[in-house]
Parts: structure tokens; sequence; C-alpha cells
């Protein structure tokens, strides 16, 4: 059993949908922390659902109208992603806003050490994934509908003060290392040098690859995406060549040719030669903000577990890993300088 109105969520598919047709069942995917995910069976077929939580979340948070809005935008243009099929804002028929899309059969890798495949196989689906996002941060948002998807400004600057604002109305403990960083990266925000769609949580596990071939079918969970600087997705992608192998998408001390993960300078010469730039600066900065960001949004899961509507079942094991990301942050932030 799900927590859906499944007679009213197919009521209203079947008159949005073309094609639609009922009885259909629905069941919450495992995993995912921020918009619960369910699996739509139909009698025309399998459907994928994303909706808000239910429950008082923050005012920016889980806006799945942004999602929609952007793969409606990127589907036609040829970038991997579902394809939306109708977006829902009336809370009356299942509790929250939702979107539909299709269900797209692959293979999600969980794991970025890749274990069980061979050295040439890990080197395919790492290029696969930095091709994808090089591809992404091409895209002109205007020539897709997308030129006011972010707000205009230094996106280091937005970003830094938005997860500080959410950082501070989701907190519930004292951390000096974000009161550290809270003063130390808006002073020493980067200029912005260019702008492109940025996805926000690009990882091995947010891809859908083909499952006979080195090929990302679709990359999901698009909840934090918004107009900013590319750097800062590259830069996000970057951060598991510095974080431990524990089972996700870490491959600190695995890049290598014994391993077929490429070295983090392989990624970096790919997506510079992909993306037209003669390098990348100086990551310490970039990799203390994203794990101050993450441990802002790891804030904000502990708040909903406290107020008894986080997503996930693993909510619990996430919220523990806190007060880690606070120090990984200042540790990075006191070599660029802090």
């Amino acid at each position: 059993m799900s927590d859906l109105d499944e007679i009213r969520l197919c009521a209203w598919c079947e008159a949005q949908i073309p094609g639609f047709s009922g009885p259909i069942r629905a069941a919450k995917f495992p995993g995912g922390q921020s918009n619960p995910t369910y699996r739509v069976d139909a009698a025309s077929g399998a459907y994928v659902l994303r909706r808000k939580p239910f429950g008082p979340i923050l005012a920016s948070a889980h806006a799945v109208d942004r999602e929609y809005r952007l793969i409606s935008a990127l589907h036609p243009a040829g970038f991997p992603v579902a394809r939306p099929f109708a977006l829902c804002e009336d809370i009356q028929v299942i509790g929250s806003p939702f979107y539909v899309m299709e269900m797209v059969e692959g293979r999600t890798l969980w794991d970025g050490a890749l274990p069980d495949m061979a050295p040439d196989e890990r080197t395919a689906l790492y290029n696969a994934l930095v091709d994808t996002l090089a591809q992404l941060h091409g895209i002109d948002p205007g020539r897709v509908g997308l030129g006011d998807y972010g707000r205009p400004g230094n996106y280091f600057a937005r970003q830094v003060e938005r997860w500080t604002r959410q950082y501070r109305a989701s907190q519930t403990d004292e951390l000096p290392e974000m009161d550290g960083l809270i003063e130390f990266l808006p002073r020493t925000a980067p200029e912005q040098t260019r702008t492109s769609i940025v996805h926000g949580d690009y990882r091995i596990d947010n891809v859908m690859f083909a499952a006979d071939r080195p090929q990302v079918l679709a990359v999901l969970d698009w909840e934090l995406s918004t107009l900013g600087d590319p750097l800062a997705d590259f830069s996000y992608f970057l951060m598991n060549w510095v974080t431990e192998p524990e089972g996700r998408s870490g491959v600190k001390g695995l890049a290598g040719e014994e391993s077929g993960i490429p070295t983090m300078a392989a990624v970096v010469d790919r997506y510079c030669v992909a993306t037209g730039r003669d390098g990348v600066p100086d990551l310490d900065w970039y990799f203390a903000y994203n794990f101050f960001r993450l441990a802002g949004i790891v804030q904000g899961i502990k708040k909903r577990m406290i107020d008894g509507n986080a997503s996930s079942a693993q909510a619990a094991a996430t919220v523990e890993r806190l007060p880690g990301l606070a120090a990984a942050a200042w540790h990075f932030a006191r070599k660029a300088g802090a």
C-alpha cells in the first residue's frame, strides 16, 4: 500500500494524460530524502510520480512545479530526462502538488566504486557522466525557454545566502564550523564567468544508465536545479574524489588505471575539452561551499525528521553525517584561506 489516494489519482491521470487508463497501483521508491517518488503501475503502463512532502516544509523547498518546468524544457531539446506527462498543483487530489513522468527502464548505480565491473566498464560509465554534465552546461537556457529559471547576480553569493537562511531556519544544534563558514564563504565568493542550467545534485546515483551499455538514459532529481555557475555542478561532482568510498558516490583513493575510475585530473581535462575551458580554478573554496551546502540540506532533513515528515527511512543515518559534513567544509575553507 502507498500513502496516496489511488482512486482520486487514477481519475486525475485519466483526465490529464493521453492514453492513461487504470486501475493503478502506486508504490513508493526506497531512498531519497526530499520529494517522495512513486512507481505507478497502470493498465496503460508504468509511470513515475514525484510529489511535495506532506506536512510543514520550508517555503522555497520541494518545488515540483520547477522540476516539471525544467524537464519539460530539456526533453524536447534532446537532453536525457524522463518524458513529462502532467503537473497537478491542486492539493485536493492526493494532498500535495505532484507531477507524473515516464518510467525510464535502466540501471541505477548506487556505489561509485562500481564493484564487480571491469576497469574499461568503469571508465566508460564515468566518461558518460562527465559528457552528460558537459552537455547540460552547453545548453543555452534562453533557447529552451529557461532564461528566467534563476535569479540574476553572482550564483555562489546567492547560494551561500540561501543555504545560510535554510540552515538557520531549521537549525537544531550549535556547530561552530557552520558559523565560521557563514562568515567566510560570502566574503570570498568567486566571480561568476559563465551561466548555465545547473542540476544541483549531479552524482552517479541520480542518473539512470542503459542496462547494457554506458549510456545515460535519464538524469533524475532536479529539485535543486536553477541557473547558475556551471562550476558549482562540476565541483560538486568532483567532490566524489575527496569523499570516502562508503557504498555511495565517494571514490577517494580508488581512481587510477588499475580500477579504471578516471583520476580527478582526467575528469577535469575531459570536461574542459567538452566545454571549451582552459582549466578550472583552485577547488578548495568550491569544496568548502559544496560541503557547507550539503550540511544545510542535511540540517533540513534533521528538522523534518524531528517534525515527523522526513521522506526516507534512511533519514536518521543521513542526519548522523551532519557534524562530519560541517567539519569537511571547514577543512577545505581553512585550505582556501579561512
